[in-house]
């Protein structure tokens, strides 16, 4: 069983067992997978600053329905996010957010240290939660007017740009604050390949820190646990893999201003964002226990023939997220998938749309599964 050499389904049963049991939903990302933000009842404000917990040292498969009950032990959450891979395990961390930061402190005074399973002792710390970027080597005559205007078009969650010059800056530099780390995380992610292909400009990106540690910060962060007990998962490997087209999405409209600050195009023509594939187009080399290379070995050992996918852009949500519908036949199987994925930007068209292939495959494999359980 392919899906079985990657997680342990009797802890994939559980999870779903639970979430049954308590109606709680997941918004499930390619990245991550989330609760919250808010929850269905919540009393009181949105979190403010310093109100987010870092968790890392989780066992691999452990998942929410651990995980939530024990940090909502503390206090209520907000929203709690934890990061899976293509396989299906998390990736070992995630994020929990709470209604105070006197709540966040309690949280890592009780479960710092708490083993969740036998040699897995969860190391917990508040989260930094950076809003701000700098963004370096951009041209001497930048006007923070025209590159705020840029930057709300490529990026959510742009709040306000201010400029600074001096010793030891190449060009101009500019701070940039956004509306929550999250936003921040995402545009630190495309910026650089943004401005290269936009403007033919190589800007620098990195994080700003302008906020100082509180008084239960001024101390080094606690040290992980070793885990004395761990289980890898033995690499597969497969040449069966798409391959796809890159396509950009739509430019937004940029100011006369800053095209001619830094010599670029003030328009951009692009092609339709979609894309088709095919197990049997473009072979190459897959990554090991990538949800694409675990498909087509499964297909492949039951007789079903190659899996052939039909994947398109549809819109990028008022979140953040990219949104892609997918259409995905079997021979060997009369049922047809289909549905919608959303993933974070990645740092080019193509690595999106591949991202955008995995989380397909992904889904299409818990749906086999889910079908195998109920016969």
């Amino acid at each position: 069983d392919m899906i079985g050499m990657v997680l342990n389904l009797e802890r994939v049963k559980a999870l779903d067992s639970w979430l049954k049991t308590t109606n709680i939903t997941l918004t499930q990302v390619n990245g991550q997978r989330k609760y919250g933000g808010p929850p269905e009842v919540w009393a009181g404000p949105a979190p403010g600053p310093r109100c987010e917990v870092f968790i890392s040292q989780i066992p691999r498969d452990a998942y929410e329905d651990l995980l939530i009950p024990l940090f909502s032990s503390v206090g209520p959450l907000w929203e709690f996010r934890l990061m899976m891979n293509f396989s299906g395990q998390n990736r070992g961390f995630a994020y929990a957010k709470y209604g105070s930061s006197a709540m966040v402190s309690e949280a890592i005074r009780s479960l710092h240290g708490h083993m969740l399973e036998p040699g897995y002792r969860l190391c917990v710390r508040r989260s930094t939660e950076k809003r701000h970027l700098c963004m370096g080597e951009l041209p001497a005559d930048t006007r923070p007017e025209d590159l705020l205007q840029v930057l709300q078009g490529l990026s959510e969650g742009v709040e306000r740009v201010s400029l600074k010059a001096g010793p030891g800056i190449e060009g101009v530099a500019a701070i940039v604050a956004f509306s929550s780390h999250h936003t921040a995380s995402m545009a630190k992610k495309i910026l650089v390949e943004a401005f290269n292909k936009r403007f033919n400009l190589s800007v620098s990106i990195k994080w700003h820190s302008t906020v100082k540690p509180g008084p239960d910060e001024s101390m080094p962060p606690p040290q992980p646990f070793k885990n004395l007990a761990s289980s890898p998962v033995k690499p597969q490997r497969c040449i069966l893999g798409p391959t796809l087209s890159p396509h950009l999405l739509k430019p937004p409209s940029i100011p006369q201003g800053f095209c001619r600050a830094v010599g670029g195009p003030s328009s951009l023509q692009s092609p339709h964002p979609s894309c088709s594939s095919s197990c049997s187009q473009g072979l190459k080399a897959s990554a090991s226990s990538s949800p694409t290379m675990l498909l087509c070995r499964l297909c492949e050992m039951q007789g079903f023939g190659r899996p052939v996918r039909e994947i398109h852009y549809s819109h990028a949500g008022s979140d953040g997220f990219l949104y892609f519908t997918y259409k995905v036949c079997i021979p060997g199987i009369s049922q047809t998938f289909t549905g919608l994925v959303m993933i974070l930007p990645g740092p080019s068209a193509s690595s999106m749309l591949e991202e955008a292939s995995q989380a397909t495959a992904q889904q299409v494999l818990q749906a086999l599964y889910h079908n195998q359980g109920a016969h």
